[in-house]
């Protein structure tokens, strides 16, 4: 990850310097590019055959045995914050989409059908808060 993190501000600063480079020199550039585009493409194949042709990778199992006691707290608290999340999510985006569905089906009242299905699709993300919040607890 830090090498992603790393290398973004030297993309960055790649991608400005070919910019001003095609600006100002034209049709020359663009056989660099493509010259390097094939170097990048032959470096991803590379990988791809690495990868791929590669053998499984195995974990090491732990040595440590499971808490039967209290092992089991970090996938209840994870419920617990799935669904108080997802519920005040999906609070805050009814009160915005059920007040806009009011407003508008005061002016055209023919747009409940759409007004309903948009509350309701907003209701939806405590839906998969609970959702999530069942499979931690049958994880736990």
């Amino acid at each position: 990850m830090i090498a992603w993190l790393l290398g973004l501000p030297v993309f960055l600063v790649a991608v400005l310097g070919a910019l001003l480079l095609l600006r100002r020199k034209g049709r020359a550039v663009l056989g660099v590019f493509l010259a390097l585009d094939v170097v990048l493409l032959l470096a991803a194949l590379v990988v791809l055959i690495a990868v791929v042709t590669g053998g499984a990778a195995e974990a090491v199992p732990a040595a440590v045995p499971p808490d039967p006691a209290g092992g089991n707290w970090a996938a209840l608290l994870g419920a617990a914050i799935s669904v108080a999340g997802s519920s005040i999510g999906a609070s805050i985006a009814v009160a915005y989409t059920g007040a806009a569905a009011l407003a508008a089906l005061s002016e055209r009242p023919e747009l409940f059908g759409r007004a309903m299905v948009i509350v309701g699709l907003a209701e939806g993300i405590a839906i998969y808060g609970l959702i999530v919040s069942v499979i931690l607890i049958g994880k736990a």
